[in-house]
């Protein structure tokens, strides 16, 4: 065991893009578990863009780290001392233990997790949280039909990658948005979607037009922008759009408005912002599904590594800024 826990802070507020020097990295005494906890030594840790909302002071779905505070974060933990029934040292278990080397938990909201079935660190992504969310979001939400065309943004990333292969496995045309050559190659070639746009590679729309000739049913949203503004144009009526994140305006100043807005007045849309918290009921089932297809070998994932947790921030930036592929993690230990 460490000598000592390493805990990454919140130092100040962003404004603007998040920097290093937005967090303290702080050295502590490993905490030891009182009556009903469990200690829990943290293997990996999850990096997710809603990070960034929390960030911020201000309303949202969730209260804001406080300064000084352990930034929030979903690990995947061994438990290295229990003075709880429920627990034994040496199971391995997802929680939400934070930017931290150790953890204390009383064991309600931590879920085990089965090394026997696949990498411990997919309960961080494609069996775990980001999984639930496309399937949450895409099936309940978005409720593709067979032959329908289905939109995603960020199509490399930890939830896009999964939702894409999802509206595969329901028989719909897919469409995936990406930025770089090598991610739309990635998800075309690995993920099988018919096709990625770049949309870096510029004429958003003309290119859009041309993979969706059949126009647009439904469009999982990660990004928000100009991504959102243009896909609004190729809306069929009575189309579904999940709305997950908005991960292109979490670092902007200008929150430029939506220019075809009318879109969704016009074709009768139906669009649902969603948070997966809000939907715990239905992590049993999507997990489910989600293993048995990934034991079938019809669901394949990507992870970026990072090592270290002082690593974390400068992962994190790189992670905002999309320079990962598929789910970006940490390696703790």
């Amino acid at each position: 065991m460490n000598a000592s826990n390493i805990q990454v802070c919140l130092a100040r507020r962003p404004s603007g893009w998040v920097r290093e020097s937005d967090f303290n990295i702080v050295r502590s005494e490993i905490p030891r578990p009182g009556d009903g906890q469990v200690l829990l030594k943290n293997l990996y840790l999850s990096l997710d863009p809603y990070m960034r909302l929390r960030m911020d002071d201000a309303k949202s779905y969730a209260p804001p780290v406080e300064i000084g505070a352990v930034m929030v974060g979903g690990t995947v933990s061994e438990v290295v001392a229990s003075r709880n029934a429920d627990f034994r040292p040496g199971e391995i278990v997802f929680g939400m233990m934070g930017w931290q080397l150790y953890g204390l938990s009383d064991g309600k909201m931590l879920r085990r997790v089965d090394p026997a079935l696949a990498p411990v660190s997919t309960a961080l992504g494609v069996l775990g949280m980001p999984g639930v969310t496309a399937w949450v979001g895409l099936l309940d939400f978005g409720a593709p039909k067979p032959g329908e065309t289905v939109v995603v943004s960020a199509a490399s990333g930890a939830v896009g990658s999964v939702v894409g292969q999802i509206a595969k496995l329901k028989g719909c045309r897919v469409v995936g948005i990406a930025g770089g050559a090598a991610k739309c190659e990635y998800v075309t070639r690995e993920l099988g979607l018919d096709a990625c746009i770049d949309y870096r590679s510029g004429d958003l729309y003309a290119q859009l037009a041309a993979a969706c000739p059949q126009g647009v049913d439904v469009y999982f949203d990660n990004v928000g922008g100009e991504i959102l503004d243009t896909i609004l144009r190729l809306l069929n009526p009575f189309a579904r759009i999940p709305l997950c994140g908005l991960i292109s305006q979490y670092n902007e100043a200008d929150k430029s408005g939506l220019q075809n807005i009318r879109s969704l007045l016009v074709n009768r849309v139906r669009m649902q912002g969603f948070i997966v918290s809000d939907h715990l009921n239905r992590f049993p089932p999507a997990l489910a599904e989600l293993g048995q297809w990934y034991k079938e070998g019809k669901l394949k994932y990507r992870e970026s590594v990072a090592h270290g947790i002082e690593n974390a921030p400068k992962a994190f930036i790189g992670m905002l800024k999309g320079e990962n592929l598929g789910k970006q993690v940490v390696k703790l230990v």
